[in-house]
């Protein structure tokens, strides 16, 4: 049988077109949605006090929206720009909507799978970063401030961070950097840039500060399970492939989170005698971040090991280095987004260049990487892979306090970036009109049905 009918090779099935790729890479697409919407939209609605459940899901919910508008009219291309030019910082933007550059061969990774699918997989990337970097500034940010903020960051911070360490040609790309699959593009620029913003914006009032108790655990353990699950696609996606290194990735990323939650669950009960369900949740999520830089590239005992170093570093510097701080104590993070996202992801950044096996990252880089961790290689060449995964760090550290100090900065002179002080303690129904859980009757003045009668106003810009 020719090859053309074998392979059914018609204008909507190119011969280069790998069906098995394409469906994996549509498939992590997905799973990775799913880590936002519903499951970090899940996560924060019920990991905070009732009064900010609606406020904090819509705030994901929202970003997720924005973000898919803001990726495919400019980011997309700032991020991974078709010059390649060599030790770019970020590409020009342009839009990625045309039908003959969607539905073209990808340039990145593998070439087996159509522009259209890789546009889609990173935009799930950028959107779960940006959602990520809200929980630092959860139950006071203004909302009109918030909108504007998404497409900022996006532009300015998330776009040069992806374009340098993940496009060819981009600068830490170039000298090595391995960041298999975001833990310095996603979490550490998310756990940072999320730091710096809770700083411009303030702190919550001081009851909501002293006491935040989730308001539906099992609904929480809800989202942190499709947070775990999603990650499947998180790092299995990365290669771009069905192949060896996404398997390898998969079952790296399941072995580091549950070594990593149950080191952090140890720890809980040793020192606080108390085996703290929050506490196994951040454990779970610091694996998982740990694990993220290295996923396809470590072996699975590496993972092991990362695994007890990302459930015990946060945990120490969350349970007891913020308290003993005097900075990090001023700095309201709401739920320690710095902790489980930037220590996190900076330790599994390091982790990495100890860790990376020569052969793995050869078989994932297809520029040729000859790369290798430390352990591998005790030499100077492993030193120096130690030292840019250390330069990586600082790059994207400096870029995210800098630029999104800007932003906010920027934004406060436009609407304030807090909501007023009388409004922090009614909470949702301030900002929204709307309760997480009013019954029918109880609150009437949450009832946003009766808009439907009622003649709209134009607003005064964002409340001032």
């Amino acid at each position: 049988m020719e090859s053309s009918v074998a392979y059914n090779v018609t204008d909507a099935n190119p011969a280069w077109l790998n069906k098995a790729d394409n469906a994996w890479q549509l498939t992590s697409s997905a799973l990775v949605m799913a880590q936002s919407v519903p499951g970090l939209i899940i996560l924060y609605g019920s990991m905070v006090k009732k009064k900010w459940a609606v406020n904090s899901a819509f705030m994901a919910l929202y970003a997720f929206a924005a973000v898919l508008l803001f990726w495919v009219l400019l980011a997309h291309r700032m991020s991974f720009p078709a010059s390649n030019l060599s030790s770019s910082i970020v590409g020009f933007p342009n839009v990625t909507l045309s039908e003959g550059f969607l539905l073209g061969q990808n340039p990145y990774g593998s070439a087996d799978v159509p522009v259209a699918s890789y546009v889609f997989f990173q935009f799930a990337f950028a959107a779960i970063t940006v959602i990520l970097l809200a929980g630092s500034v959860l139950c006071r940010m203004n909302f009109y401030a918030w909108m504007m903020f998404v497409p900022l960051w996006l532009v300015l911070s998330y776009s040069v961070g992806a374009c340098t360490i993940w496009s060819p040609g981009g600068f830490l790309e170039g000298l090595g950097l391995v960041d298999f699959s975001g833990g310095y593009v996603i979490h550490l620029s998310s756990g940072v840039a999320g730091f710096t913003a809770a700083y411009w914006v303030g702190p919550r009032i001081s009851m909501d500060r002293k006491t935040n108790p989730p308001n539906n655990i099992i609904l929480m353990l809800g989202g942190a399970g499709m947070l775990w699950l999603g990650w499947t696609g998180f790092n299995g996606g990365a290669p771009n492939a069905s192949n060896l290194v996404a398997s390898m990735a998969v079952l790296n990323t399941h072995i580091c989170t549950a070594t990593s939650l149950i080191v952090w669950l140890c720890l809980d009960m040793v020192f606080y005698k108390k085996s703290s369900v929050i506490g196994a949740v951040q454990g779970m999520m610091t694996g998982l971040v740990c694990i993220t830089p290295g996923a396809g590239v470590v072996e699975s005992w590496a993972a092991m090991v990362m695994g007890v170093f990302s459930g015990s570093v946060p945990w120490y510097t969350m349970m007891i280095l913020h308290k003993r701080s005097p900075f990090l104590q001023k700095v309201d993070d709401t739920l320690g987004v710095f902790h489980t996202h930037a220590v996190a992801g900076l330790l599994g950044g390091i982790l990495s260049g100890m860790f990376a096996q020569p052969d793995l990252v050869r078989l994932f880089y297809p520029t040729g990487k000859q790369g290798g961790g430390l352990v591998y290689r005790f030499s100077q060449e492993g030193l120096r892979q130690v030292g840019v995964q250390i330069m990586g760090a600082c790059f994207v550290f400096v870029w995210n306090v800098v630029v999104t100090s800007l932003i906010c900065i920027a934004i406060g002179r436009v609407v304030p970036l807090r909501m007023k002080e009388e409004d922090l303690h009614v909470g949702d129904d301030a900002a929204h009109g709307e309760e997480a859980y009013a019954l029918w009757g109880d609150g009437e003045k949450s009832m946003t049905y009766i808009r439907r009668n009622m003649t709209p106003r134009l607003p005064v810009i964002c409340g001032r």
